[in-house]
């Protein structure tokens, strides 16, 4: 079960469409004055290399961030929120250079307000992961702010519901690497909805060929309703693309769709994607299959 690393993932479509729906979130949200609680139940490492081993092996930043990066002035009208999304990319790396790339505990410090008394608490069980994060974390010197626990997130939700500010977004992006985590993640969203109804609850999750994949955000949707509570639903499909490989090399093919489900999403948020997602799938598409969807409810 520990063999998932998202090192190799860092970068991809996936974090971009994760990361872009994050940020306009917690812009949202950090703008009232009232202390916020974040909750990241699969951190990861935090911060990755895009020069490195792990995510040079997979490529897969190629067909996600890095050409984002490559392409933005070609934007025409360059959408808000991705420019807040690049933004943040360039304070973590040098001046025209995209080599470090930051995980959502990462993007959700930046948004954190000492002031408010923002609070996040980050879980992860992967031992190489969690011990990575905890060092990445320890650089910031935010004290009792940003707390790092190696555990399962499935299971610590239930003790940070409901917070004390009465405040609180929750990000859920497991590896699905196990069946296990579709039914889990919709148990937990069933949970926390009973615990704490009025919180902002984000699923992550992939676009494949797998009856559990298919059913989840049905699933979330069928929740969302029966708690009386909005939600929304942005998916990215890049598309299978004309990737050419040497004689006798494989083909592969990775993830080329997933989605964001957002629970009490803030009311700016549709409008935001409406602008950002075709803008995202005009840079990243790249063949049959891609395409875009925003559903609400």
């Amino acid at each position: 079960m520990f063999s998932y690393r998202h090192a190799f993932h860092a970068g991809s479509h996936a974090d971009v469409l994760k990361h872009v729906v994050l940020i306009a979130i917690l812009r949202h949200l950090t703008l009232k004055d009232t202390a916020l609680s974040v909750i990241d139940t699969h951190a990861g490492a935090g911060l990755y290399r895009l020069d490195g081993d792990y995510a040079g092996t997979s490529g897969e930043a190629q067909d996600g961030v890095l050409k984002l990066f490559a392409e933005q002035a070609a934007i025409p009208g360059l959408a808000p929120v991705i420019q807040d999304y690049l933004d943040l990319l360039a304070s973590f790396n040098a001046p025209g250079q995209l080599k470090i790339y930051p995980g959502s505990p990462f993007v959700i410090h930046k948004h954190l307000r000492v002031e408010a008394r923002d609070k996040a608490r980050l879980f992860e069980l992967h031992p190489t992961d969690s011990k990575a994060l905890t060092a990445n974390i320890a650089q910031l010197e935010a004290g009792r702010q940003i707390t790092v626990q190696r555990s399962d997130g499935f299971e610590a939700l239930k003790s940070q519901l409901p917070p004390p500010s009465r405040r609180a977004l929750v990000l859920i992006d497991p590896s699905y690497e196990i069946k296990s985590d579709y039914p889990r993640t919709a148990a937990a969203i069933q949970d926390a909805l009973k615990r704490f109804a009025t919180g902002t609850y984000v699923v992550w999750y992939p676009i494949i060929a797998r009856p559990e994949a298919h059913d989840l955000p049905r699933r979330l949707t069928t929740l969302a309703r029966q708690a009386g509570k909005p939600w929304l639903d942005a998916t990215l499909a890049i598309g299978q693309g004309d990737e050419k490989t040497e004689p006798g090399e494989p083909r592969r093919h990775g993830l080329t769709a997933s989605g964001m489900f957002v629970i009490n999403p803030p009311h700016t948020l549709k409008p935001a994607l409406q602008l950002a997602l075709p803008q995202l799938l005009a840079v990243l598409g790249r063949g049959r299959g891609k395409g875009q969807t925003l559903e609400s409810g």
